[in-house]
Formats: C-alpha cells, structure tokens, sequence
C-alpha cells in the first residue's frame, strides 16, 4: 500500500505544480492616496486598472495591497496594487509569491522609466533597478535583479533638480492623450507575458 500512498502523493505534489505554473502575478507599481492617482509614477496602478477594467473584474483590498483575479486561456493572472507605498513594494510582492506560489519566473512588475521617451516600452527578463526605488525595494526583498519587467517611459522632460516634481507630476494634455492607446498595448503585453511566455513577449513589443 505503501507505493500506491507514494504514487498517489508524487501525483498530486505534480498536478499542484502544474497549477501554479499556471499562475501569474501581475504587479502594477505606485503609490497609494488620491494625490498620486494621476501621477507619471503611478502608471503601474493605471496599467493593472485599466486590465482589470476590461476584464470586468474588481481590485478588493487584501494584506498588503488591492487585488483582482481573472482568467484566460487556461492562464490565471493575479493583478495587485501594493498599498505599501513605492518604496516597500518588494513587502508585497514577496507575499503575494509565497501565498500563491508563484516562481519569480511568473511574476512581471510594471513600473515607470525616466530613462525612455514618453509611452516607449521595455520589458526585460532581468536587470539592475535604474534608480527607481520600487525596484531598488523589490530587488532587496527578494535578493535578485532576476525578475521579468515591464517598463513604460514617462521621459526625462525636466529642469535640473525638478525630478521629483516631475515624477510626481500629473501629465499634461498631449501625454494624456495617447495613454488609452498605451494602456491598450499594455494590456496586450501582459496576457502575451501569460499565454506566449517572456521571450516572445520581448519580441513583439520590445521598442513599440
């Protein structure tokens, strides 16, 4: 009996692994309060919202962040608003991994870029967190720089020593403009990281 207890065990240990191989946390970066709703630095937020949105599902508030859960093709995509402000976001995305099982392979985190024109995105497999302190936090947490990433270039138009009011700005007409269309190529990117993988992914959006 006792093989047949290992046979039933090592198939289940399987079939779980399976299912979360089948998981994906999808992380939005930014920083919680009304008064960063509209800023350059919460794009993160507004990526993961304007997914959830058309995926007629709502961010409920859980430990450590918002969260909202949707399906596609076999793919669970598990999109989370940290509510521990930018700099403490790794806190969050380290639970979320643990609670959900979730590889850091399977795990892609949004952020914004000053170091790439307006709209122009980015998604790498790995790297060094640029000076952006959501990533400097999560890079510490989870003590590695390999992490697939989705950056989305808000530009470096500002005066010397006008970078945090810049970041933490709202944007202007013209910018505002062209973000549904961004959004909607987001939201493209982040079910093609799900259902195509990340070097497919990478190839078919890398610089559009």
């Amino acid at each position: 009996m006792n093989w047949i207890s290992n046979l039933f065990r090592t198939k289940t240990i399987s079939e779980n692994s399976e299912e979360d191989m089948k998981k994906y946390l999808i992380v939005g970066l930014g920083n919680i309060g009304a008064e960063y709703v509209n800023t350059r630095h919460n794009i993160g937020f507004k990526v993961v919202d304007y997914i959830a949105e058309n995926a007629n599902v709502s961010f409920e508030t859980a430990k450590l962040g918002a969260i909202a859960e949707y399906s596609i093709k076999g793919r669970k995509l598990i999109l989370l608003k940290p509510n521990t402000y930018m700099n403490l976001s790794g806190k969050a995305v380290q639970y979320w991994m643990q609670k959900e099982n979730i590889a850091k392979e399977n795990v892609l985190v949004i952020t914004d870029d000053l170091n790439l024109p307006f709209g122009t995105i980015r998604i790498k497999a790995k790297g060094s967190d640029g000076g952006h302190n959501g990533l400097k936090n999560i890079q510490l947490i989870l003590n590695t720089t390999e992490y697939p990433r989705f950056r989305f270039g808000i530009s470096d138009e500002f005066k010397k020593g006008q970078q945090v009011d810049y970041v933490l700005g709202e944007w202007n007409d013209e910018e505002r403009a062209k973000l549904t269309e961004r959004y909607k190529v987001a939201k493209e990117i982040v079910e093609s990281f799900a259902l195509a993988g990340l070097n497919e992914t990478m190839n078919s959006f890398n610089g559009k």
